[in-house]
């Protein structure tokens, strides 16, 4: 079997599961309602508080989906119950963001500033400290879409490898490659 497909999701107190007859699970809990379409193959059993993701046959495609149904699903639980969180840092002179409800405002570099409209589903915010680079902070308790925002946010303008300006995530390390001064000389 999956090793991650055989282990059961645990459903804390005040999650709702249910999957409709059109093959949508839906997850309700206190940060809102997921929903993810599943192949009809795959089986879903509540079992003393857990979710059990079951497969019909061994066939490579239904291992395949095993594990995947059963990895989307905790994230839909996690998601519902403890929400996810990406921070982004802006790293350069001059760099900032500015937050007008679900607008993000970009000024990094180029002539213009770049203006982003946010899903509904994801909360935004903005900070600058004195001294140190602007970081935005994006929660949402989709982790799918939370990744698909942060990565375009960050596609505006990737961190480059000499000095390391752009836009880049918190907890990313960057390889920095020696300027032009590091050759040693081919007279």
């Amino acid at each position: 079997m999956s090793r991650i497909g055989k282990l059961p999701v645990s459903l804390p107190k005040g999650v709702a599961f249910s999957v409709s007859p059109a093959n949508e699970v839906v997850i309700k809990g206190p940060k809102g309602q997921l929903t993810q379409r599943v192949d009809p193959d795959i089986t879903f059993k509540v079992e003393e508080e857990q979710i059990v993701v079951a497969r019909p046959t061994d066939q490579k495609r239904h291992k395949a989906l095993h594990g995947l149904y059963r990895a989307l699903l905790a994230n839909m639980v996690k998601g519902v119950t403890d929400g996810y969180e990406k921070k982004l840092e802006l790293v350069g002179v001059g760099f900032r963001a500015t937050v007008t409800g679900q607008l993000l405002e970009l000024s990094v570099g180029f002539s213009h500033p770049v203006v982003f409209a946010l899903p509904k589903e994801i909360k935004v915010s903005a900070e600058q400290l004195k001294g140190q680079n602007p970081i935005i902070t994006l929660q949402s308790s989709d982790k799918q879409l939370l990744g698909q925002v942060a990565s375009k946010i960050r596609g505006v303008r990737k961190p480059e490898p000499y000095k390391g300006k752009g836009i880049k995530y918190s907890n990313e390390i960057l390889r920095r490659k020696a300027g032009k001064s590091a050759a040693t000389g081919a007279k």
